[in-house]
């Protein structure tokens, strides 16, 4: 892992004027210990007219691994292999960012007791990354360093140069170069930028880490125009530490702009009437979305199959426009509860007569489920071990041949963005598979087509641009009778 750092001077303002800056005397080789390996800083070249400084790391493998800072989010991956076998000691990443920030922390701070004057003069400045993890690509990394005031020099490194078919690989070369920046504006520039193109920290993000951020950006984040981006990624994605890291940096924007103390704008807002909404929680979001999709299809009986505890019978039950609701499981203690939730023994004869839950398997064809209007399958399918869906395909789709039926289920895509969950891990423990957004589809589509259905899909919950929602929703409807299709 390795970067370099290059001035040019003149006989009045020298280039070695570099090593002052940094707190590294150009004629030494210096060497480092962290937890992770050793940094080392070395000169290439140093004389008056040009002179370059080089951070190597050299990161210990197993000692990231002994430590756990190679294992979950943002390390390298839970297999055991992977976690010694990586990129890490040779992409410029997050590693590389808390050494320079430990390495040249009085050069990050503006600080130089010997030459007090010089980390307030913007230099020329050069600085060469040979490997770099660009998640996102070229594109991304001109949006993050050009509006800074760099000039940015990026190549896309193929995956093998002696076979270009196989395309490029995630990392890049990059040059940058500044003529207005001081070294203390480029070494946070780095400090926050490399961990946010990599999308990925070899450590566990906690609160501290907006304080950094806000200290880092600070005089560049308010105003850059990637400053969601770049908050969401520096903080592995956090929602919590996200939300008071932009709450924070629009706060400085504001007392920048009314030329007054962030404290004066802070202390303007009453904490008792703040009424900023909370996240809609994703099981509210998927159960929104069935709701609008059985509305649109125009039901009004409804079958609730894998009801479980009887949440969505308990919002089907609110809307009058339903005028039966079933709920179907294979577990008497679901049902059980289900029927508690649902105030079953104390429910009014009219709404009473609206309900009803009964045990039953979706692996096995069921007359009662038969001349309904629409049937929800509402994160069931994953819970099923693979060689039976075709049973629960038959049983629902071929059996019972409601006019419109609803599957959500997991992206596994998405797992990525769940700040908790464990590499290759599951959402829930008896989730037998989870599908990516094709594997879904394809599904989808060859039941559609088996069965005389056709068939839309609806992301529910955000939709991430690179990895699609936390939940996706095929929308069966049927377009040609039984009959007609075994024709």
């Amino acid at each position: 892992m390795f970067l370099t750092i290059s001035t040019t001077g003149t006989p009045e303002r020298p280039a070695t004027d570099l090593g002052f800056l940094l707190h590294k005397h150009p004629d030494k080789a210096q060497a480092f210990s962290t937890s992770y390996g050793t940094a080392h800083v070395l000169y290439p070249e140093a004389s008056v007219e040009r002179c370059t400084a080089a951070l190597l790391l050299e990161v210990d493998a197993v000692a990231l691994v002994r430590r756990g800072k190679g294992k979950g989010r943002g390390g390298a991956p839970d297999a055991a292999l992977a976690q010694y076998v990586n990129d890490r000691p040779y992409a410029a990443s997050s590693l590389l960012a808390v050494a320079l920030s430990a390495v040249f922390s009085s050069a990050m701070k503006g600080q130089c007791t010997a030459r007090p004057e010089l980390p307030e003069q913007p230099r020329p400045l050069r600085i060469e990354v040979p490997a770099l993890p660009a998640r996102g690509g070229a594109d991304l990394v001109r949006a993050l360093f050009e509006p800074l005031g760099w000039t940015v020099t990026v190549e896309a490194v193929p995956l093998d140069e002696q076979f270009p078919e196989w395309g490029d690989s995630r990392y890049v070369r990059l040059e940058l170069e500044a003529t207005r920046l001081t070294l203390a504006e480029a070494l946070r520039h780095l400090y926050v930028l490399l961990p946010v193109l990599d999308d990925a920290k070899h450590y566990w993000v906690s609160s501290d880490e907006v304080d950094k951020l806000l200290r880092a950006g600070e005089g560049w984040l308010p105003d850059h125009p990637e400053q969601k981006l770049i908050t969401s990624r520096y903080l592995s994605r956090r929602w919590s530490l996200t939300r008071e890291a932009m709450e924070r940096l629009e706060l400085v924007r504001l007392a920048e702009a009314d030329d007054t103390e962030v404290e004066e704008i802070d202390n303007a807002v009453d904490e008792e009437t703040d009424t900023e909404e909370k996240p809609v929680p994703l099981a509210v979001q998927r159960r929104d979305a069935i709701l609008a999709a059985l509305h649109a299809s125009g039901a009004g009986r409804v079958l609730d199959l894998g009801c479980g505890q009887g949440q969505l019978v308990q919002a089907l039950l609110k809307d009058t426009r339903f005028t039966e609701i079933v709920g179907v499981d294979v577990s008497m203690r679901a049902l059980t509860i289900a029927s508690r939730r649902l105030k079953l023994d104390r429910m009014g004869e009219r709404q009473a007569s609206r309900v009803q839950l009964f045990q039953g398997s979706l692996a096995y064809t069921d007359n009662r489920l038969k001349g309904y209007d629409a049937a929800v399958l509402s994160e069931v399918i994953e819970h099923l071990d693979l060689p039976r869906l075709p049973a629960l395909e038959y049983a629902v789709f071929g059996s019972a041949r409601p006019r419109t039926v609803l599957v959500t289920t997991p992206n596994v895509e998405y797992n990525v963005r769940w700040e908790t969950l464990p590499a290759g891990h599951s959402r829930h423990g008896d989730h037998r598979f989870e599908w990516t957004r094709e594997e879904f589809r394809t599904w989808a589509r060859t039941v559609a087509e088996r069965h005389g259905y056709e068939v839309e899909f609806t992301p529910v919950g955000p939709d991430d641009p690179e990895v699609g929602p936390p939940t996706q929703m095929a929308a069966f409807t049927l377009t040609a009778p039984k009959e007609e299709k075994a024709a």
